[in-house]
């Protein structure tokens, strides 16, 4: 399976499931799924096209045109611009009459959306962008956000670290929406815990070289490096990081936002002991398990991370939401209906969605292998903690979010 890596405002991927007579209670006899993802840079392994892979998967498990949903997929790329993003989502809803977003791994490009989703009254199903704030202050009715947060990752990794005495702090930020609200939210986190922040620098996103930012770090003698970025961005970091002796010399990184395809491309050797927070590891139990296996066998044998069991996780959801209602065409009306109902995939359980619009399902907290550890291709992850759902996810009234009555 082949992806351009060159995105267009129309669909660079089009693909029907199912060839039976479309419903007609079905906004122009199709539900029509947009994949707004990176196709080409920093995020892509974590999400790109294996977000879209998922998406297929989940609506050929559903047995959509068994059922006489006729479903379409389009994909492109945000290019980790929210002008471009907002560009597409707007061709999608306009003219290419797309029913639902899905992924978007940059908080920037998922809050112009969000938006933008909102002023159509379409569906937008998070599973990239990480910001807390789409479930705060951004909230929106149209808006789910599924799989993990800001505020999730700090109050995981972050709360860890500091009760095993990590009390002081400095942060390497991704200069972008996401990592403004990691680096906030771990920051207070720390804080509340008596610790404390020496100081913080701000990097562009997909940095190549971070060694002013490192030696600013190394000089500050915080016992922890915060690392509030994510992808190829965090990879860099901790590959210099090592070049520059810092773990050696007494200081330690912590990864707030670590994924499967980070540890890969780091190699064991280098990401042993890593602490992070995630929501689903693809070796946990059987289901997963045979996920991991499909997608790989399509992706390259590249195995899932949390950010494409989410995408199936949502799209599974959404169409047992349209199912139901035997119709599309009303975003507000589908997103309330998945509310409504609690949700139950193979992947993540069972769990329900909140009315700012966060999906509940229990975090874990990992720890990186050491190589002798590893007993198989893509064996990298041990449990230290199981975050109940009820604990995992800020509590529904300390978020702002103008939908929460009460």
């Amino acid at each position: 399976m082949k992806f351009t890596r060159t995105m267009t405002l129309a669909a660079t991927v089009a693909l029907a499931i199912g060839a039976g007579q479309a419903q007609a209670q079905y906004s122009d006899g199709t539900i029509k799924i947009g994949v707004l993802t990176d196709m080409s840079s920093l995020y892509t392994d974590l999400s790109g096209a294996g977000s879209l892979l998922a998406a297929r998967l989940a609506a050929e498990d559903f047995g959509a045109a068994a059922k006489g949903m006729k479903v379409e997929f389009v994909n492109a790329d945000h290019q980790n611009k929210a002008d471009v993003g907002s560009a597409v989502a707007r061709q999608w809803y306009d003219v290419d009459k797309v029913d639902v977003i899905v992924d978007t791994p940059n908080s920037g490009v998922a809050l112009a959306v969000n938006q933008i989703t909102r002023e159509k009254n379409k569906v937008f199903l998070v599973s990239g962008a990480a910001t807390s704030d789409l479930s705060g202050k951004a909230c929106s009715p149209n808006t789910i956000h599924w799989t993990y947060d800001t505020w999730l990752l700090a109050n995981g990794t972050g709360n860890a670290i500091v009760k095993t005495g990590g009390d002081s702090w400095y942060f390497l930020t991704a200069d972008y929406a996401f990592g403004h609200a990691l680096e906030g939210d771990t920051e207070a986190v720390v804080t509340k815990n008596g610790g404390k922040v020496l100081g913080k620098v701000r990097h562009p996103l997909n940095t190549a070289d971070f060694s002013s930012f490192l030696l600013q770090a190394q000089a500050s003698k915080a016992k922890i490096i915060g690392l509030a970025n994510a992808g190829g961005d965090t990879t860099n970091s901790i590959k210099q990081a090592a070049e520059f002796g810092i773990v050696r010399g007494g200081q330690n990184l912590a990864g707030l936002l670590v994924f499967l395809t980070d540890v890969h491309a780091l190699g064991l050797q280098t990401a042993q002991g890593l602490i992070f927070t995630e929501t689903w590891y693809w070796d946990m139990n059987d289901n997963n398990r045979a996920f991991a296996k499909r997608m790989a066998a399509a992706n390259k044998g590249i195995h899932p991370t949390m950010i494409h069991a989410g995408v199936y996780s949502a799209v599974t959801h959404y169409l047992k939401a349209v199912e139901a209602l035997k119709s599309d065409a009303d975003g507000g009306a589908v997103v309330k209906k998945m509310k409504d109902t609690p949700t139950n995939d193979p992947l993540f359980g069972q769990g329900s969605i909140r009315q700012d619009g966060r999906k509940i399902h229990p975090a874990y907290l990992f720890e990186v292998k050491k190589p002798a550890e590893s007993k198989a291709p893509w064996d990298y992850y041990k449990l230290r903690a199981t975050i109940p759902a009820e604990q995992a996810f800020r509590p529904v009234n300390e978020g702002n979010c103008p939908l929460v009555r009460g």
